[in-house]
Parts: C-alpha cells; sequence; structure tokens
C-alpha cells in the first residue's frame, strides 16, 4: 500500500501529493509528540482541556452497559478519563482500534484497570464494524474520534465517512467528535511552522521514510517545508518545496521522481470548522448533536452527535 501510494502520488502530472497518513512512522510519531507540547500548537492540549471537562458529564448520555470503540485510538492516553467515567456505572467493553500494533498493545496495557480491552488492529472503519458485531446485545456504543482527524479529510469525504459511520451505529449509540476550529490565520499558520522548525523535521521525515523503506534518495536538504493558508477551503496546508530541479529515484517502488525547481509535493490538509458548521454535517448524516464542548484558550470543539 505504501509503495503504490508513494507512486501513485509523486507520478501525477499536476499537484504532487503523499498521503498524510504515512507519517506516522517510529521517528514522525515521535516528533508529532514533540509537536504537540510546542507553544505554538495548541490544539492537544485544548482536546485534553475538553476531555477533562466532559468525561463527568458523558454517563449521563451513555446509558450502561456501554461499549466504547476508538478511531485512531493509539495508546489510548486521552480516552483515560471517559473510561473511568463511564466504568463509574459499570463494566465498560473498550475496542481500541489502530494500524499500529505496537500502539495497541501499550493500549492494552493501560486501559485494562478501566476496561475490558479488545485491541482491533484495522483501519476505522473496518475497525468499527468488527466492534459493532462484537458488542453485546443490549449494550450502547459510544465511538470516539478524537483531535481533529476528520479536518484530515476534504470536506465532502469527511461528510461521507460520518454517514458511514452513521450506517454502522444503531439508534441511540454515539460519535464523539474533536475537531479544530477557525481562528486568526497568523496563529493557525504558526501552528503549522513553528519557529524550532520541529513541524519542518516531522514533514521532512516522510520523505526519509520513503528513503528507508523504499530504497530512494530523496536529499532532505534540497526541500523546504511550507505551511498555506487556503481561505476558499478554510484549510492549512502542508508542501514540501522543491528547492532546484531535481530527479529522485524510488527504487523500492521501480520509478522516478521529477521535480521542477519551486515545485510543490502537498503533504497534509487541516481544514478547520466553525462550531454550527459540525452540528449541520451531523444532521446530514443522520446524527443529531446533543452536546457541544469548547475551549476559548485554544477554539477547539468536541461534539456529542448521537444516531
Amino acid at each position: 500500500m505504501f509503495r503504490d501510494d508513494v507512486r501513485e502520488g509523486l507520478s501525477q502530472a499536476g499537484q504532487k501529493q503523499l498521503p498524510c497518513q504515512y507519517f506516522y512512522d517510529d521517528a514522525g510519531t515521535a516528533l508529532f509528540e514533540a509537536i504537540t507540547v510546542l507553544r505554538e500548537y495548541g490544539l492537544t492540549r485544548a482536546d485534553s482541556r475538553l476531555i477533562l471537562r466532559l468525561a463527568p458529564e458523558l454517563a449521563n448520555y451513555m446509558p450502561a452497559p456501554v461499549a466504547v470503540a476508538e478511531l485512531g485510538s493509539g495508546s489510548g492516553s486521552k480516552t483515560r478519563r471517559i473510561l473511568e467515567s463511564l466504568a463509574g456505572n459499570g463494566p465498560v467493553a473498550y475496542y481500541p482500534i489502530d494500524l499500529s500494533r505496537s500502539a495497541l498493545a501499550r493500549c492494552a496495557l493501560e486501559m485494562a484497570a478501566f476496561a475490558d480491552v479488545h485491541p482491533i488492529a484495522e483501519s476505522y472503519l473496518n475497525g468499527l464494524r468488527q466492534a459493532v458485531c462484537a458488542r453485546r446485545s443490549g449494550q450502547s456504543l459510544l465511538v470516539l474520534f478524537l483531535g481533529s482527524t476528520i479536518g484530515n479529510f476534504e470536506r465532502a469525504a469527511a461528510q461521507d465517512f460520518l454517514g458511514e459511520v452513521r450506517a454502522s451505529l444503531m439508534p441511540g449509540d454515539a460519535l464523539l467528535l474533536g475537531a479544530d476550529l477557525i481562528k486568526p490565520v497568523a496563529r493557525m499558520l504558526l501552528a503549522y511552522d513553528d519557529p524550532a522548525g520541529i513541524t519542518a523535521a516531522f514533514n521532512r521525515n516522510l520523505l526519509a521514510r520513503i528513503n528507508r523503506e523504499l530504497d530512494a534518495d530523496f536529499a532532505l536538504r534540497n526541500f523546504a517545508h511550507e505551511a498555506r493558508w487556503d481561505c476558499r477551503h478554510r484549510r492549512v496546508e502542508m508542501h514540501l518545496r522543491s528547492l532546484k530541479a531535481q530527479r529522485i529515484s524510488i527504487r523500492g517502488a521501480g520509478f522516478e521522481c521529477e521535480l521542477c525547481k519551486d515545485e510543490t509535493i502537498w503533504t497534509e490538509s487541516c481544514h478547520k470548522f466553525h462550531p454550527e458548521e459540525i452540528g449541520e454535517m451531523a444532521a446530514a448524516a443522520g446524527f443529531e448533536c446533543r452536546a457541544q464542548w469548547l475551549d476559548d484558550t485554544w477554539p477547539f470543539a468536541e461534539s456529542l452527535l448521537t444516531a
């Protein structure tokens, strides 16, 4: 899959692209963890603050017995407070869904004190279908999609994704959805182009991963990191701009990539939302927005969407 996606994305005649899901090898994950504690990047801290606020209230919306399925759980570190709160009403079954088996192994160890953990090494929707099939009769299901991963989808694709999640759920089930909100442009761009250069290293690491895993010869010094605001689509884009005309051999994928000077590789889109827009998307997908929590320090929303 990685090889095919790299070949397809870098062989395009127009804008070359690489899927942002491939940022997160071991090196990329470590760099992202460093990004989350930067002063300029307030998203993760806002998400954590809101989870602390809302966790005690969730039990009022989700009657026991309850199962929790988390899309892209990682090690599940942010989910602990939610599981603790729900466990106050009775046993909780937890289905962390992630492609990283090592992250799932850590998650199973760390969350075992709060829930009956059933790791699922799968993509979001395939993993959710497995969790739906595995839950016991009479259990309500709470799906967690924390952070702002929904912002990595194009808006039409995000709407389709919410519809597919809804199609897997029964009436009364719910989705807790995190989304980053629009804020001043300079503040948003600084979050994706920090003065310390950690986000730039994170972006370039995608090329380093291609070098390591596909025997390529990208020279990272020949690429500049760029963050751009697209006002029309309300998104921050991350690009890698070629500083010179160059030809890169990607032997593990069996092709060569040619780049002109100043041509870019588009590596990520981070769409930003208005609070009311989340409710509109939810309604179009067959959800009702039952509750919404907003962070004032770094505009961010957690929305509880009920099927």
